[in-house]
């Protein structure tokens, strides 16, 4: 009897599969493996992901290739794929019920795109199928959703555009990836060997970080002020700030209205308008603000690391959880925001499932349904803006979730609520207050506030109408006098541009068409940006394991392995590897091919061109550094002693030995004297100049080791002697409970109690002075030890996320040691209530029929 063989991407969807087809095929077994399933009329299987790869170079010999510029650039005649060795078993299964003569179709149900295409393509290229297949292409992963792509399979010719595209997207980063790694490696690979990985994605990835690290490094902070009062009128107190009301904007970014360069300007408008009154006018004005688009996946990692703190790959892991295993959101790796035209019907069915089943967004739902707000709109609906697959938004599917599944779970359920809402509206005040002067001199002090008037879609989110974004101004008379009550200076210096974190470098990423000057190359990137959004959070992850980023609590910064790199390229001047200009050409073709306007050959044809172009590029630099001579060091090697050292642009050597010494260390570059007396002594004394990893400025000296190989040691810490001899003061005494009564010494740095000790080692407790950033005074501290617990302190700064929070101070008198207690943490989507909507979660359960199903409306 023949059967059909259908190959999911994900166990998970296997089984899904299973489940939903049984219904239509009959009842799927399960195979005692567990590696299929199985009825008389179809097999269900996974691919788990990706079972093959691109082989890797060898010689004719079939030997590993050796990382010579001889062996360069590796341009196979044809692309071999070859098992990845933790998935070969599940492979020999796959391929088993392919070749099984029971089996006279095959079904691609992996995940609709072109890495799902491309996995599907290379078991087929692998086990060289020739049996008939088709697509089974879906969008969710609910029960309805999978029947209607069962029923509405597409062909192999239909679905050979974007094959093409996938297999020669793979190919080239492969061609790309390769050469220019290895190319790279082989360059700096003199005097030891480290491999340097480049590609087409990654690597101007890292040059958007380098570029920001760089202008962080070069920026000098320039100190300015500004002039702020506090104006009493007959409702009450209000500020303001001087602003200068002829200034325009200019080249300098950092210049300002509100920003006063000369310190001794500011003491003068603080002098003359103190004890002054000012005349007030104000102007007030609506402003509306629409909803925010559905998600896409780069849109959702962008907030989720904005709100949340979660990284690309974890917002990615928790949408996939949810599509997959729960079932509540449509598929994740989307880069559309859209939905189908033909969607209006479906999004009434979700919306009235949300009403009947979430108690917490029931409200927001019932008020859709309501007022029908569900209309055809071009900022949610329409077809022409939706790729592969349509924007992220539930399914309908209500299901008990928790931690940060729900968390992600309720930012998309509000957003796909919000989106069919009416605009907030706002009424912005701007309020300026003149001070007049007897010389004619005019200073003007602006105030702004905003008042929520209309929730709209930002009723969702829990914002009522009166609610300010700011502290309330209190009112004032249209030309009422405001006496100047308090006056003062703040000095301030100007901060250079922030580093990246995951969500602005995510927005950098997808908006790095900006920054290709070709206009149909930016065109094709304003569509996928660098990388696609399901491949952005493994290139930042790549990056990051490649030591070329870092990650300082939320900040992703340029290492100085990434920063050389950047600058390696741009000296050899390989732009096309930093820029992302050949991202878009490569996204501008591509999408021609899936589009059948455009061959595989004439594509692949200009990706080897390149990758030649690349090697010899990389190649011909290194020569020409090897031609420069340099004098030879008159000195003996400090390992074998052989008599002359080799001197070039980057390195000392030994002719007779192995042993070397690179002229750029820790980011420093080693002039001949210094690195002479390291040869001749083993050792310097303390240099300036290093700078670590992160980017950050040290000082050390270089040594050599046993081995004959420089390496940096630091200089002593000398104890700080008033650390040492710091005077004691007796501030209070304290009764610890059962503990007895102790004397608070008053330090420079601590309140200690020298009678006190805990903790294994019996150490005296102390409590510092100033705990992440936090100034700790007196009295907390007697609070703390006498009752265990301090305050509600404010102002703590973390030292991870650099973000200020709150918490308690507790004793733990067991270890003698101070630690945080956390408020109780507010829900980020507080109970919501839409307006005119009586209903409640009680209601909504009523309404259910007797089997619990919805009843029809």
């Amino acid at each position: 009897m023949s059967k059909t063989l259908i190959i999911a991407e994900k166990p998970s969807v296997a089984t899904d599969l299973a489940r939903v087809l049984g219904k239509e095929l009959g009842k799927f077994t399960r195979d005692k493996s567990g590696s299929f399933y199985q009825n008389d009329k179809a097999i269900i299987t996974s691919a788990v992901g990706h079972l093959l790869e691109q082989k890797k170079p060898m010689t004719e010999g079939g030997k590993s290739l050796p990382w010579k510029f001889d062996y360069l650039p590796v341009i196979p005649k044809s692309f071999e794929l070859e098992p990845i060795k933790q998935s070969e078993d599940r492979l020999k299964k796959v391929l088993q019920l392919a070749r099984s003569k029971d089996v006279t179709e095959i079904v691609n149900a992996c995940d609709a795109g072109r890495e799902g295409e491309l996995i599907f393509h290379n078991l087929v290229r692998y086990g060289k199928w020739t049996k008939p297949a088709r697509r089974l292409w879906m969008q969710s992963m609910t029960d309805e959703a999978i029947l209607n792509a069962w029923h509405s399979m597409r062909s192999e010719a239909d679905m050979q555009p974007l094959t093409n595209a996938a297999v020669c997207r793979s190919e080239s980063d492969w061609l790309i990836g390769l050469n220019s790694t290895r190319a790279l490696t082989i360059l700096q690979s003199r005097g030891g060997f480290s491999v340097t990985p480049a590609g087409r994605v990654q690597t101007p990835t890292l040059a958007i970080l380098t570029q920001r690290e760089l202008e962080i490094q070069a920026f000098e902070p320039e100190p300015y002020s500004e002039v702020w009062a506090d104006f009493g009128v007959q409702s009450g107190v209000y500020s303001g700030r001087w602003i200068d009301r002829d200034w325009k904007k200019n080249d300098n970014p950092h210049s300002r209205a509100e920003r006063i360069w000369d310190s001794a300007l500011a003491t003068v408008i603080r002098d003359r308008c103190r004890g002054k009154s000012g005349t007030v006018t104000e102007e007030k004005k609506p402003v509306t603000t629409i909803a925010p688009l559905l998600y896409d996946l780069t849109s959702l990692q962008r907030e989720a690391a904005n709100r949340y703190g979660f990284s690309a790959k974890r917002t990615l892991q928790l949408a996939q959880e949810c599509y997959e295993k729960h079932k509540v959101l449509t598929y994740p790796r989307t880069d559309s925001r859209y939905l189908p035209e033909d969607y209006l019907g479906k999004v009434y069915g979700i919306v009235g499932a949300v009403a009947e089943e979430n108690a917490e967004f029931a409200p927001f739902a019932r008020d859709i349904l309501d007022n029908k707000r569900v209309k055809p709109n071009r900022r949610v609906f329409d077809t022409k803006k939706v790729s592969d697959h349509f924007a992220i938004i539930p399914t309908g599917k209500i299901e008990k979730l928790s931690g940060d599944v729900q968390k992600l779970f309720e930012m998309v359920m509000a957003r796909f609520l919000a989106v069919f809402f009416p605009p907030a509206v706002f009424e912005d005040t701007r309020r300026t207050t003149l001070i007049d002067h007897r010389d004619g001199v005019t200073d003007a002090f602006l105030t702004t506030g905003r008042v929520l008037v209309e929730p709209g879609w930002q009723a969702v989110y829990g914002r009522k109408a009166g609610s300010s974004s700011k502290e309330e101004l209190v009112s004032v008379q249209d030309g009422e006098q405001a006496a100047v009550r308090e006056i003062e200076i703040r000095n301030a210096m100007t901060k250079p541009p922030a580093r990246y974190n995951e969500a602005t470098l995510l927005a950098a990423m997808e908006g790095a068409g900006k920054l290709v000057h070709d206009e149909e190359l930016a065109a094709a990137m304003s569509e996928r940006g660098l990388g696609t959004p399901a491949t952005r959070a493994s290139i930042i992850e790549g990056l990051i394991s490649q030591e070329y980023i870092a990650r300082d609590g939320r900040d992703l910064l340029a290492t100085r392995r990434g920063i050389e790199l950047i600058a390696l390229l741009e000296r050899i001047g390989l732009k096309t590897l930093t820029s992302p200009s050949l991202t878009g050409e490569w996204e501008y073709k591509l999408k021609q091919m899936e589009q059948a306007s455009l061959g595989r050959e004439s594509f692949m044809d200009g990706i080897k061109k390149l990758t030649g172009e690349i090697v010899k590029r990389v190649h011909d630099f290194q020569e020409a550094q090897q031609q420069v001579e340099l004098p030879e060091m008159d000195l003996d090697c400090p390992c074998c002693h052989a008599h002359g050292l080799k001197n070039t642009l980057d390195a000392v050597s030994c002719r007779s030995c192995k042993f070397s010494i690179r002229k750029v260390i820790s980011g420093r570059e080693m002039a001949d004297e210094e690195l002479k007396t390291l040869i001749v002594d083993g050792k310097t004394g303390i240099l300036q100049g290093f700078t670590s990893r992160f980017g950050k400025p040290f000082e050390a000296g270089l040594e050599l080791n046993d081995k004959c190989r420089a390496t940096l040691y630091f200089p002593a810490r000398e104890e700080d002697e008033s650390a040492v001899n710091e005077e004691a003061v007796k501030a209070a005494s304290v009764i610890v409970p059962g503990m007895g009564e102790h004397d608070v010494m008053e330090t420079a740095k601590a309140w200690k109690l020298p009678t006190l000790t805990a903790g294994k080692e019996n150490t005296p407790v102390s409590v510092a002075r100033t705990i992440l950033g936090r100034e700790i005074p007196l009295d907390q501290v007697l609070k703390i030890l006498s009752e265990g617990k301090s305050d509600l302190m404010k102002g703590f700064i973390s030292q991870r996320t650099k973000r200020p929070f709150d918490a308690y101070l507790v004793f733990n008198a067991k270890l003698g040691k101070i630690g945080f207690e956390f408020p109780p943490r507010e829900k980020k989507y507080p109970a919501r209530k839409a307006a005119g909507s009586g209903k409640n979660a009680k209601e909504s359960k009523e309404s259910k029929g007797k089997e619990g199903k919805p009843k029809a409306k």
